[in-house]
């Protein structure tokens, strides 16, 4: 794979640059870092090492640039650093004791909520002067509710599905034939999966959840639970004392699990469906995370999936999920194009705005991006959702079909309006200005955009930087403070200045909802 540019925000000035290789870059407690460069008009800026999970330097503070010489002093401060931050434990540890604990008796079963542990019989003393309590074992089938969610914005902030999106999508799988998911990011998915086996013994489902949150490794077997990245597709090794479990392990272990059939077994099931028994990812990463990156780190795991499988099975990607915001569709597409946005609305049990009920929106903004067929989901009309003879695919209620777009062009849940001059459906809030010769906000300050519009890298008014043809040409460096229409850039990133580390802080920010 040749080197890549983003830029998620036009306005931005950053760039990431996906290497062939991100193992060989330095690494910080989330794994390797990435890539990011500082562009300014005519000029090409310094490139520079940042965290690939934090958005912000006070969660993780690593910086480095690229061209920097790291001494062998501050390399082994580092690595020092990296591993006092690891699991207490590996995963075969964390099995071990996980079969020790099922085993204990009620009183027994202790779990400290200051250390989130689930604590054998000699390790209460030690824990005394915590807040711990017992656990049942229904507790222990839902980890994700025992588990305090991490809710660190810039971070690492963890929302959970609600149990009726988590129903519709492993009900939704489950029909299409799909009987091993790769749960990205989606716990409460796997915790489903193993209670749909408890009551369908006789057809179950294979899950694997790969999560940054190594907490998980409690509960789940090394065939269950990966620790990964997926902003960097790293599997952390868990090094602890002196035994190290090599990433390269886990992903030898992901290549077997993707495999399409058992040995000895055909590959296609007996009766047609559109998943074929095979695999399929379901990921759920954080919205403020760097759309690129973790296309990339998907497509990874789509092409491992291929050269599992036969050559013959006439299955070019693998099954897709992936949830977001529908205002990160362009994005999305862009990476991805094979995608298409649904219509289902994904509803989160702790997010303040994105779940239903007095406290969060009428309508969560939340969409499914799949490869999968839209004919093939089936969304519950009780919901209110409706299927469109035209389109042939389910849509929002509210989603009408325009005859002149010839789509059912709704994307935030609300009616559109066609208008003739866009000739296209534009939200109904929205109006034609003709200073502007588009739609907008009734008050929206006219010819604003056309600062933001172009390229910052050569300043054409024809293309965007992503797709500028001399983005990759050398340039002369400069410091001098750049301007395009009437955007001020600050000056090429000094070596004391406290950057904001981090893919989605560099990149992009979350719009206030």
């Amino acid at each position: 794979m040749d080197n890549k540019t983003e830029n998620d925000d036009d306005n931005a000035g950053i760039d990431v640059i996906l290497t062939d290789d991100v193992e060989k870059g330095p690494h910080c407690v989330h794994g390797p870092t990435l890539l990011f460069e500082k562009v300014c008009r005519g000029e090409k800026g310094r490139r520079f090492y940042a965290c690939s999970a934090c958005r912000d330097r006070k969660d993780c503070n690593f910086f480095q640039w690229e061209d920097e010489k790291v001494s062998e002093a501050r390399r082994l401060a580092r690595e020092a650093e990296n591993r006092s931050k690891r699991p207490s434990f590996s995963h075969l540890e964390y099995c071990t004791r996980f079969r020790t604990f099922v085993s204990l008796s009620l009183e027994e079963k202790r779990f400290c909520q200051d250390c989130e542990l689930l604590l054998l019989p000699g390790e209460h003393e030690d824990h005394s002067s915590h807040a711990s309590r017992t656990v049942t074992t229904a507790e222990l089938r839902r980890p994700s509710m025992l588990l305090r969610p991490l809710d660190n914005k810039k971070s690492n902030a963890q929302f959970l599905f609600t149990d009726r999106s988590s129903h519709f999508l492993l009900e939704t799988l489950a029909a299409l034939g799909y009987r091993k998911l790769l749960c990205v990011g989606t716990p409460r998915l796997q915790e489903l999966i193993k209670l749909r086996n408890l009551e369908h013994p006789s057809d179950p489902i294979r899950g694997l959840l790969l999560d940054m949150d190594f907490r998980y490794a409690q509960f789940y077997s090394q065939e269950e639970f990966s620790h990964y990245n997926m902003f960097n597709h790293h599997f952390f090794d868990g090094q602890v004392g002196g035994s190290r479990h090599h990433s390269a392990v886990a992903l030898q272990g992901v290549k077997a699990w993707c495999l399409c059939r058992p040995p000895g077994r055909s590959c296609r099931p007996s009766s047609p469906s559109p998943g074929g028994g095979t695999a399929v990812m379901v990921a759920d990463p954080p919205f403020g995370g760097l759309v690129k990156p973790l296309a990339n780190s998907f497509s990874l795991i789509s092409r491992m999936w291929r050269k599992a499988q036969n050559s013959d099975n006439g299955i070019p990607d693998m099954p897709m999920i992936w949830i977001f915001p529908y205002f990160f569709e362009p994005r999305i597409l862009e990476c991805l194009p094979c995608l298409t946005m649904l219509d289902y609305q994904v509803d989160y049990d702790n997010h303040p705005l994105y779940k239903h009920g007095k406290t969060g929106r009428k309508r969560s903004p939340v969409r499914i991006f799949t490869n999968i067929s839209p004919t093939d989901f089936v969304l519950p009309e009780e919901e209110g959702y409706r299927f469109c003879s035209v389109c042939q695919r389910f849509v929002w209620i509210l989603n009408k079909h325009c005859d002149k777009c010839n789509i059912c062009p709704s994307k935030d849940g609300r009616e559109w309006k066609h208008c003739s001059a866009c000739r296209k459906c534009v939200k109904p809030s929205w109006r034609h200005c003709r200073a502007c010769g588009r739609c907008a906000l009734p008050d929206h300050p006219c010819g604003a955009a056309e600062g933001r519009r172009g390229c910052f890298s050569c300043g054409s008014l024809e293309h965007k930087h992503r797709a500028c043809p001399h983005k990759d040409s050398p340039r002369p460096h400069s410091d001098a403070k750049r301007s395009v229409g009437n955007i001020s850039r600050p000056p090429s990133l000094k070596p004391q200045t406290k950057a904001k580390s981090g893919a989605a802080h560099t990149v992009q920010k979350r719009k206030k909802r």
